[in-house]
């Protein structure tokens, strides 16, 4: 089975990617690599990464956020999907691991379109300017409030703010289950639920990940 809150079977998940998904080549090879290294699985999954290119690509995003880069792969499919022009500012505290993302959007041909600041993500967003079209959050789960709140600021009515991870695993629902994390994801998806500045959508998919459409 693979890890996730809808756990396809290993046969069906494989078949979601091979006929439901289109990768470059370098997306594969990053994903690929992303895997073999020490957190590789804070990585979001193909389908997921080709999810948040079509909603780029449907609300003609020029401007875009991501909090929490990793290695670089949900950054290089916003990229590949912004058109000539557009931009994605990413927020990241790792040098090590943005390096990895750094030849890999080159390779593709979109470190132009990229912004990398190594801060912490709130300094960044504090000086940011708006108005941007789409938002990615996936860092540290307890600032996941403050993050949205920031982005719901920056973010244009009829853009899109995505979060990561609002299934956790299923710990959203086991009340055994006391971490730090999963407290501050529940909060955060029963805050979220009430906030009539947006629509809401909570997608199945991978860890599971939360539409916000700002009205």
């Amino acid at each position: 089975m693979t890890r996730g809150p809808i756990d396809l079977p290993k046969r069906l998940a494989a078949y979601v990617v091979a006929t439901g998904v289109r990768e470059t080549a370098v997306q594969r090879r990053l994903r690929l690599l992303t895997r073999r290294i020490p957190m590789g699985t804070m990585q979001i999954g193909p389908e997921q990464a080709a999810l948040m290119q079509i909603l780029v690509r449907a609300i003609g995003a020029r401007r875009c956020i991501e909090i929490g880069t990793f290695t670089g792969y949900s950054s290089l499919a916003v990229a590949l999907a912004l058109p000539p022009g557009g931009r994605i500012v990413c927020c990241d505290v790792s040098e090590e691991w943005t390096a990895v993302a750094r030849k890999h959007w080159a390779l593709a041909g979109v470190a132009g379109k990229i912004r990398l600041k190594l801060a912490p993500a709130l300094d960044t967003l504090k000086k940011l300017k708006g108005p941007f079209d789409f938002a990615f959050i996936d860092a540290d789960k307890t600032n996941y409030q403050k993050y949205y709140e920031r982005c719901l600021k920056l973010v244009r009515r009829g853009g899109i703010i995505a979060i990561d991870n609002t299934l956790w695993h299923g710990r959203v629902i086991d009340k055994r289950e006391r971490s730090a994390d999963t407290l501050a994801i529940r909060a955060f998806n029963k805050r979220l639920h009430r906030d009539r500045r947006v629509e809401v959508s909570l997608v199945p998919i991978g860890d599971g990940v939360t539409l916000a459409f700002k009205r």
